[in-house]
Protein backbone atom coordinates (compact mmCIF):
# COMPACT_ATOMS: atom_id res chain seq x y z
CA UNK A 1 0.00 0.00 0.00
CA UNK A 2 0.98 3.74 -0.74
CA UNK A 3 1.15 6.77 1.94
CA UNK A 4 -1.74 8.30 -0.07
CA UNK A 5 -3.98 10.32 2.17
CA UNK A 6 -7.24 12.02 1.13
CA UNK A 7 -5.62 15.24 2.15
CA UNK A 8 -2.45 14.45 0.04
CA UNK A 9 -5.10 13.22 -2.80
CA UNK A 10 -6.80 16.94 -2.61
CA UNK A 11 -3.51 19.25 -2.59
CA UNK A 12 -2.44 17.03 -5.89
CA UNK A 13 -5.36 18.01 -7.71
CA UNK A 14 -5.06 21.99 -6.54
CA UNK A 15 -1.38 21.18 -8.13
CA UNK A 16 -3.03 19.90 -11.51
CA UNK A 17 -2.01 16.17 -10.49
CA UNK A 18 -3.96 12.94 -10.21
CA UNK A 19 -3.18 9.26 -9.67
CA UNK A 20 -3.25 5.99 -11.17
CA UNK A 21 -2.61 2.46 -10.68
CA UNK A 22 -1.25 0.30 -13.54
CA UNK A 23 -3.89 -2.42 -12.76
CA UNK A 24 -6.84 -3.61 -9.73
CA UNK A 25 -4.56 -5.52 -8.59
CA UNK A 26 -1.57 -3.07 -7.87
CA UNK A 27 -0.20 -2.42 -4.85
CA UNK A 28 1.13 1.06 -6.18
CA UNK A 29 0.18 4.60 -6.89
CA UNK A 30 1.49 6.77 -9.21
CA UNK A 31 0.94 10.64 -10.38
CA UNK A 32 0.06 11.69 -13.41
CA UNK A 33 0.43 15.24 -14.94
CA UNK A 34 -0.28 14.91 -18.99
CA UNK A 35 1.51 17.34 -21.66
CA UNK A 36 -1.71 17.54 -22.77
CA UNK A 37 -4.77 17.83 -20.61
CA UNK A 38 -8.46 16.50 -21.76
CA UNK A 39 -10.85 19.25 -20.90
CA UNK A 40 -14.83 19.55 -21.68
CA UNK A 41 -15.61 23.27 -22.82
CA UNK A 42 -18.54 24.01 -21.09
CA UNK A 43 -20.02 25.68 -23.46
CA UNK A 44 -19.02 23.43 -26.42
CA UNK A 45 -20.95 20.27 -25.22
CA UNK A 46 -22.06 18.27 -28.63
CA UNK A 47 -25.09 16.39 -28.69
CA UNK A 48 -25.70 14.40 -31.82
CA UNK A 49 -29.12 13.82 -33.30
CA UNK A 50 -29.32 10.10 -31.89
CA UNK A 51 -28.06 11.13 -28.54
CA UNK A 52 -30.55 13.89 -28.24
CA UNK A 53 -33.01 10.94 -29.56
CA UNK A 54 -32.08 8.73 -27.17
CA UNK A 55 -32.29 11.85 -24.35
CA UNK A 56 -36.15 12.66 -25.48
CA UNK A 57 -37.29 9.25 -24.61
CA UNK A 58 -36.76 9.45 -20.70
CA UNK A 59 -36.92 5.82 -20.46
CA UNK A 60 -34.29 6.21 -17.28
CA UNK A 61 -34.21 8.15 -14.60
CA UNK A 62 -30.90 10.56 -12.82
CA UNK A 63 -30.05 9.93 -9.81
CA UNK A 64 -26.94 12.56 -7.55
CA UNK A 65 -24.80 10.36 -5.04
CA UNK A 66 -27.62 7.76 -4.91
CA UNK A 67 -24.71 4.81 -4.70
CA UNK A 68 -20.92 6.53 -5.33
CA UNK A 69 -19.44 3.15 -4.18
CA UNK A 70 -21.65 1.44 -6.80
CA UNK A 71 -20.79 4.01 -9.69
CA UNK A 72 -16.82 3.17 -8.70
CA UNK A 73 -17.25 -0.21 -8.77
CA UNK A 74 -19.16 -0.60 -12.49
CA UNK A 75 -16.63 2.09 -13.76
CA UNK A 76 -13.41 -0.42 -12.42
CA UNK A 77 -15.78 -3.23 -13.89
CA UNK A 78 -13.69 -3.73 -17.30
CA UNK A 79 -11.07 -6.08 -18.52
CA UNK A 80 -8.21 -3.05 -17.79
CA UNK A 81 -8.32 -0.77 -14.66
CA UNK A 82 -6.38 2.03 -12.77
CA UNK A 83 -8.81 1.60 -10.13
CA UNK A 84 -7.32 -0.44 -7.49
CA UNK A 85 -8.44 -1.41 -3.62
CA UNK A 86 -6.72 1.90 -2.79
CA UNK A 87 -7.52 4.00 -4.95
CA UNK A 88 -11.40 3.15 -4.77
CA UNK A 89 -11.29 3.46 -0.40
CA UNK A 90 -9.81 6.85 -1.10
CA UNK A 91 -12.67 8.53 -3.60
CA UNK A 92 -14.82 6.72 -0.95
CA UNK A 93 -13.65 8.78 1.55
CA UNK A 94 -13.38 11.94 -0.40
CA UNK A 95 -17.23 11.42 -1.30
CA UNK A 96 -17.72 11.05 2.67
CA UNK A 97 -16.21 14.10 2.69
CA UNK A 98 -18.33 16.04 0.46
CA UNK A 99 -15.36 16.26 -2.44
CA UNK A 100 -16.34 13.71 -4.78
CA UNK A 101 -19.65 12.72 -6.42
CA UNK A 102 -21.51 10.47 -9.10
CA UNK A 103 -24.33 11.33 -11.45
CA UNK A 104 -25.54 7.78 -11.98
CA UNK A 105 -28.27 6.85 -14.89
CA UNK A 106 -30.67 4.55 -14.16
CA UNK A 107 -33.07 2.07 -15.81
CA UNK A 108 -35.83 0.74 -13.30
CA UNK A 109 -33.19 -0.96 -10.69
CA UNK A 110 -30.36 -0.93 -12.37
CA UNK A 111 -27.42 1.38 -13.06
CA UNK A 112 -26.93 1.50 -16.79
CA UNK A 113 -24.06 4.75 -17.00
CA UNK A 114 -22.21 6.82 -14.94
CA UNK A 115 -19.55 9.36 -14.11
CA UNK A 116 -17.87 10.15 -11.04
CA UNK A 117 -14.86 12.79 -10.07
CA UNK A 118 -13.78 15.64 -7.88
CA UNK A 119 -14.97 18.43 -6.92
CA UNK A 120 -12.27 21.77 -5.86
CA UNK A 121 -13.68 25.09 -6.28
CA UNK A 122 -14.79 25.72 -9.67
CA UNK A 123 -13.31 22.61 -10.75
CA UNK A 124 -14.67 19.04 -11.64
CA UNK A 125 -12.57 16.60 -12.21
CA UNK A 126 -13.46 13.68 -14.13
CA UNK A 127 -12.38 10.53 -12.99
CA UNK A 128 -14.35 7.56 -14.54
CA UNK A 129 -17.30 6.64 -16.54
CA UNK A 130 -18.88 3.64 -17.54
CA UNK A 131 -21.64 2.06 -19.94
CA UNK A 132 -24.10 -0.64 -19.48
CA UNK A 133 -26.15 0.15 -21.90
CA UNK A 134 -26.05 2.31 -25.39
CA UNK A 135 -25.49 6.06 -24.88
CA UNK A 136 -25.48 5.49 -21.09
CA UNK A 137 -22.46 7.25 -20.40
CA UNK A 138 -23.34 10.21 -23.12
CA UNK A 139 -26.46 10.34 -21.57
CA UNK A 140 -24.76 10.77 -17.49
CA UNK A 141 -22.43 13.39 -19.35
CA UNK A 142 -24.85 16.01 -20.60
CA UNK A 143 -26.51 15.76 -17.82
CA UNK A 144 -23.11 16.33 -15.93
CA UNK A 145 -22.36 19.90 -18.36
CA UNK A 146 -25.58 20.59 -17.46
CA UNK A 147 -25.15 20.52 -13.93
CA UNK A 148 -21.81 21.97 -13.92
CA UNK A 149 -22.56 25.04 -15.76
CA UNK A 150 -26.06 25.68 -13.04
CA UNK A 151 -23.58 24.92 -10.54
CA UNK A 152 -20.95 27.76 -11.34
CA UNK A 153 -17.87 25.71 -12.05
CA UNK A 154 -15.53 26.77 -14.90
CA UNK A 155 -13.60 23.71 -15.79
CA UNK A 156 -14.12 20.13 -16.70
CA UNK A 157 -11.01 18.26 -16.68
CA UNK A 158 -11.36 14.77 -18.62
CA UNK A 159 -7.59 13.92 -18.03
CA UNK A 160 -6.77 11.88 -20.56
CA UNK A 161 -9.15 12.38 -24.50
CA UNK A 162 -10.93 9.87 -26.34
CA UNK A 163 -12.73 9.21 -29.80
CA UNK A 164 -15.83 8.89 -26.98
CA UNK A 165 -15.14 12.46 -25.20
CA UNK A 166 -13.95 14.05 -28.92
CA UNK A 167 -17.76 13.10 -30.18
CA UNK A 168 -18.97 14.85 -27.62
CA UNK A 169 -16.51 18.02 -27.57
CA UNK A 170 -13.72 17.23 -25.48
CA UNK A 171 -10.53 18.79 -26.84
CA UNK A 172 -7.17 18.60 -25.45
CA UNK A 173 -4.91 21.52 -24.41
CA UNK A 174 -1.51 22.33 -23.57
CA UNK A 175 -0.14 21.18 -19.73
CA UNK A 176 0.21 25.47 -19.48
CA UNK A 177 -2.79 26.45 -20.56
CA UNK A 178 -4.79 23.85 -18.12
CA UNK A 179 -2.50 24.97 -15.07
CA UNK A 180 -3.80 28.77 -16.25
CA UNK A 181 -7.48 27.23 -15.91
CA UNK A 182 -7.41 25.25 -12.89
CA UNK A 183 -5.51 28.18 -11.27
CA UNK A 184 -8.79 30.58 -12.20
CA UNK A 185 -11.30 27.81 -11.53
CA UNK A 186 -10.04 26.84 -7.77
CA UNK A 187 -10.77 30.42 -6.65
CA UNK A 188 -14.46 29.97 -7.68
CA UNK A 189 -17.24 29.19 -5.11
CA UNK A 190 -18.95 26.69 -7.17
CA UNK A 191 -22.08 24.14 -5.71
CA UNK A 192 -22.39 20.54 -7.27
CA UNK A 193 -25.64 20.01 -5.74
CA UNK A 194 -26.74 23.85 -6.55
CA UNK A 195 -29.66 22.71 -9.26
CA UNK A 196 -32.48 20.43 -9.42
CA UNK A 197 -31.99 17.95 -12.25
CA UNK A 198 -34.06 19.31 -15.65
CA UNK A 199 -36.09 17.24 -17.92
CA UNK A 200 -35.20 15.92 -21.34
CA UNK A 201 -36.27 19.27 -22.96
CA UNK A 202 -34.74 21.65 -20.74
CA UNK A 203 -31.42 20.10 -21.15
CA UNK A 204 -31.57 20.01 -24.42
CA UNK A 205 -32.53 23.66 -24.37
CA UNK A 206 -29.61 24.62 -22.11
CA UNK A 207 -27.11 23.09 -23.60
CA UNK A 208 -27.96 24.00 -27.33
CA UNK A 209 -24.82 26.17 -28.61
Amino acid sequence: MSDVTPELLVRAYASGVFPMADTAASTEIYWVDPTDRGVVPLDGFHISRSLAKAIRREDYSVRINSDFALTLQLCADRPETWINGEIFQLYCTLHDLGLAHSLEIWRDDQMIGGVYGVTLGGAFFGESMFSKATNGSKIALAYLVHRLRAGGFSLFDTQFITSHLQSLGAVEIPRATYHLQLGKALEIRAEFGAAATPDATQLLADLKP
